[in-house]
């Protein structure tokens, strides 16, 4: 492969503004989490068709990794990700003006699928960059990401219940398109060898992605990674709802969406982890991020019984900060694996990571009857060190390609 000069630092600025875009731009995929019964009321929506608008907009951000994140490597990136922002904000608007039930979901739906323009923005951001602040910079803005889905949940519902629940669809509407115009003034214009593609050639780009994961074992390796540790983390999602809201408890709604707020910590962590990760401890990062979230888990065993909310507390931020850890140092392996196909790389990478956290939730779900509280500790602690025993294992794959994340210099 031949080598390029390293690109120039970004500022620090044009970092922030993206990590404003892409947590804007997956915020919507979590909008109706909180107003679900208020939704139900005001466009005469069953239950079932309520909890539609949860699973669809998954679905969506599914179908986007597939379609549309790859042609980041075949377009330009800069007009690719205005345009993507830009559509959100259009089918947000949309969502906000729906008369009734389908025209949300529709709507809902579609700013999933283009929501993924966070997904070109991640890449983007690495590439811009480059090697020397790689890690950095993609911990910027998936900081961003992570806050993006925590702030939204908590922000629609104090605007719902300030403005009704259309507010909180016009309002990102609103942002999004403003920070698309600040985008469009920051990004650099020059994005060579990225002029178009036709229709096979499209096809040709959407096959090539199952020639990558052949090809590239330390893909397959780091996807199924942050898949376990996004599983593990997953967990904590609804078994905290359930232990909380149940008698041990009895915490009203508003104060169990405000304990999601501590995965802010993780969120915050990622900017350090990035630089650790820059300055040669990436194997360090993801060695401990994954010890963190296993131990995060037996930490809060006792949060069932006796000691309460202090461990919780403390477990889950040690959950927050291991799985950022986990995903970051894994993001910078990738990213270094292939650069010009860092779009589709992307796209197998985040895609098996929301695959994973979508069979992670779906275990808890089934668990929780069966084992309750300890055993769904048992469970998150259980996926974490699956990840850490698979990534011992197997780390060995990772050689001079990956060597330059992790701050060695490749031989010859």
């Amino acid at each position: 492969m031949t080598m390029t000069a390293t690109p120039p630092t970004v500022r620090p600025g044009l970092l922030r503004l993206m990590a404003l875009a892409t947590g804007l731009s997956v915020a919507g995929n979590y909008l109706a989490h909180p107003i679900l019964g208020l939704l139900q009321e005001r466009l005469a929506m069953s239950e079932t068709a309520a909890g539609m608008l949860v699973t669809a907009a998954q679905a969506g951000y599914a179908v986007g990794l597939v379609l549309l994140v790859p042609l980041a490597d075949a377009v330009r990136r800069r007009p690719l990700a205005l345009a993507l922002l830009l559509v959100t904000a259009l089918a947000l608007i949309a969502a906000g003006s729906a008369p009734a039930g389908p025209v949300l979901l529709a709507a809902s739906t579609l700013a999933a699928v283009t929501s993924v323009g966070a997904q070109v923005i991640v890449p983007y951001a690495a590439e811009l960059a480059g090697p020397r602040e790689q890690a950095h910079a993609v911990g910027v803005v998936m900081s961003g990401l992570v806050l993006g889905t925590i702030v939204s949940r908590f922000a629609s519902g104090v605007l719902s219940d300030l403005a009704g629940w259309r507010a909180p669809y016009f309002a990102l509407a609103a942002m999004l398109v403003l920070v698309a115009a600040a985008l469009s003034r920051s990004l650099p214009r020059h994005d060579p060898g990225r002029e178009g593609i036709d229709a096979a050639g499209y096809r040709r780009l959407l096959g090539s992605m199952a020639g990558l994961i052949r090809e590239l074992p330390v893909l397959r390796l780091r996807s199924v990674l942050v898949g376990l540790a996004l599983a593990s983390f997953m967990v904590q999602g609804a078994a905290v709802t359930f232990l909380l809201a149940g008698p041990r408890y009895g915490w009203a709604p508003s104060a169990i969406g405000a304990i999601g707020l501590l995965g802010a910590v993780g969120a915050l962590s990622a900017s350090r982890i990035g630089r650790l990760v820059d300055r040669g401890h990436g194997p360090s990062m993801t060695i401990g991020g994954l010890a963190l979230q296993a131990a995060g888990w037996l930490v809060m065993i006792p949060a069932g019984g006796a000691v309460g909310p202090p461990a919780l507390i403390l477990g889950l931020v040690l959950l927050g900060v291991g799985q950022q850890a986990a995903l970051n140092s894994s993001q910078a392996v990738v990213f270094s694996l292939r650069p010009e196909a860092r779009g589709r790389i992307n796209a197998v990478f985040m895609g098996t990571f929301f695959l994973g956290g979508t069979l992670g939730s779906a275990a808890t779900a089934a668990l929780w009857p069966l084992a309750g509280w300890t055993g769904e500790c048992v469970l998150g602690a259980g996926l974490a060190a699956a990840a850490l025993v698979l990534y011992l294992a197997f780390r060995g794959l990772e050689g001079a390609q990956s060597g330059r994340c992790h701050g060695t210099t490749p031989p010859p």
